[in-house]
């Protein structure tokens, strides 16, 4: 895979990622019993998943990182320290109990001042591997200049099967049917402006999820939300089904 070389005045500048890497993983237990869920093992090599998702982030020189981290984070705190054998740079933020959900994470970091030297935050799961061009996206989120821009995708495929009943009848049963739809990969870039929402929501609650509320929330007040359509590799290791489903072997010719 060939990734641009960025300079210096690209669009990555004035960019920090924030990965998500602090949930309990409720979905992957037994494994985060033991692993905190952006640690467990992955490819052939068993290298940790969130070690995949820095070295992209490094392909695409987006070196200043942030990592929210709650439940088990000194694994990852001991195993990437500060980045620098990485190439990266890394700064913790240990999530507040008191401000629940993804968007509490954002929000428990901002009111510490970790986005003071930013205009534009990359929001990034911890526990999604995807060969998205973060350079592309980011260069259409500054050049568009939305409060938000969620990275889709199109040929999402249902986890289950789909019936299609008639008079209660069953015409047509389809297995795992893939959908026309643009869905979310987990990964979206937002101008430090839009916290100015966050920071109102947060006035009336103590619990804001980032793809079920604040994003929303942007919508509703008519605030502009640019959609980023990709074709490239995504996957969701968020559960223990998809953890066992896993290509290794693809996922080192994807992350080489």
């Amino acid at each position: 895979m060939v990734f641009p070389v960025i300079g210096e005045g690209s669009m990555v500048d004035n960019v920090v990622s924030v990965i998500l890497a602090g949930g309990e993983g409720r979905r992957l237990r037994p494994l985060t019993y033991y692993f905190q869920k952006c640690m467990i093992p992955v490819g052939k090599k068993q290298k940790p998943l969130l070690e995949y998702i820095v070295h992209h982030h490094k392909k695409h020189n987006v070196k200043k990182l942030q990592m929210l981290v709650g439940y088990k984070n000194e694994q990852i705190k001991n195993y990437f320290g500060d980045g620098n054998r990485f190439g990266v740079d890394i700064e913790y933020y240990i999530d507040d109990p008191k401000l629940k959900g993804s968007a509490g994470s954002i929000y428990n970091a901002h009111i510490k001042g970790a986005f003071e030297d930013f205009d534009t935050i990359l929001i990034y799961y911890g526990d999604i591997l995807s060969t998205i061009n973060l350079t592309d996206m980011l260069t259409q989120h500054k050049e568009s200049e939305p409060y938000a821009t969620l990275a889709v995708t199109k040929g999402y495929r249902v986890p289950v099967g789909v019936a299609k009943v008639h008079d209660k009848q069953v015409k047509e049963w389809v297995e795992k049917p893939e959908i026309d739809i643009l869905a979310g990969i987990g990964v979206l870039a937002i101008q430090l402006d839009s916290l100015e929402i966050m920071e109102t929501m947060f006035g009336n609650t103590s619990s804001l999820d980032i793809m079920g509320g604040f994003i929303p929330e942007i919508l509703r007040r008519e605030k502009s939300v640019m959609a980023y359509e990709t074709n490239e590799f995504w996957y969701d290791v968020g559960s223990t089904e998809k953890y066992e489903k896993i290509d290794n072997g693809l996922i080192d010719r994807l992350f080489r």
